[in-house]
């Protein structure tokens, strides 16, 4: 699939990025897809970038590429982690009014994401299908109070879906749209690595379902991520735990978290 035309990273000699253009830039050196560009990925991207610059006359002072890269971080790298994440790469390329930055400042915790997913997700699937994806977005704009016409609307809900639906099916699950929120707002994340199959999944939500009556309590879900990230032997403060509660109660009805819904996080593939 990937000829040598896709070698080459795209665009980065423009003055102004579309959304899609910026995407594809993005999913060039996130090469992993772990919603970060780190390591030989940050070296690969920080040399394209250098040699675009070049190219359009941008030079920095210093020549020295450990120096030029040792720079670039202490001005982009705001959380100072070594590595560069979606709202930080918005940042240092010129993206037309700044597409992403748009969701950051106004799905700007978990919480506020999750009761958007909940309203859009209307049957409760797990995914958002192109159309809700549009609504989802329209109402994001709104929220930004960023005006904008039907054709970009268009363009952000095609691009998003290019970027997210790797597997073409038109939808797009939980997991993946929570890659919009910055890194560390994202609780989804943090599972990664701890996702459950079904029957591991089936397994814990009986044991702590007692009346199997389908659903859980905030309290019982509190004993159920502590027992998660024990058994995976994660580190998790009382501050994190209680973050992580509050975003996934956002998913429950008057209280009460049905299986479907927990199902959507700590599963690896959500429910057919």
């Amino acid at each position: 699939m990937a000829g040598p035309q896709q070698q080459q990273p795209p665009y980065l000699h423009l003055a102004e990025l579309t959304a899609s253009q910026f995407l594809e830039i993005w999913k060039h050196f996130d090469a992993d897809g772990n919603g970060y560009i780190e390591g030989k990925e940050l070296e690969n991207f920080f040399q394209e970038l250098e040699k675009a610059r070049k190219g359009s006359g941008m030079m920095s002072k210093s020549d020295n590429l450990g120096e030029k890269m040792k720079e670039f971080m202490q001005k982009y790298d705001k959380n100072a982690d070594g590595k560069i994440e979606m709202a930080e790469l918005a940042q240092i390329l010129p993206t037309e009014e700044n597409f992403l930055l748009c969701f950051r400042q106004h799905v700007g915790s978990s919480t506020e994401f999750m009761e958007a997913w909940r309203k859009y997700d209307t049957d409760r699937s797990g995914y958002i299908e192109a159309n809700e994806l549009k609504g989802f977005l329209s109402d994001l704009l709104k929220k930004a109070n960023r005006p904008y016409d039907e054709p970009k609307l268009q363009e952000y809900t095609q691009t998003i879906l290019r970027m997210f639906d790797l597997n073409g099916d038109g939808k797009l699950g939980l997991s993946e749209m929570s890659r919009l929120l910055p890194v560390q707002e994202n609780f989804l994340l943090k599972f990664q690595g701890m996702k459950l199959t079904s029957e591991e999944f089936n397994a814990i939500f009986t044991f702590y379902d007692k009346d199997g009556s389908g659903y859980i309590d905030e309290n019982e879900l509190d004993a159920l991520l502590k027992d998660l990230y024990e058994k995976n032997k994660k580190e998790m403060n009382i501050q994190q735990l209680t973050s992580y509660k509050k975003s996934v109660m956002s998913l429950a009805e008057a209280g009460r978290l049905y299986r479907k819904d927990l199902e959507i996080v700590l599963c690896s593939e959500p429910p057919m």
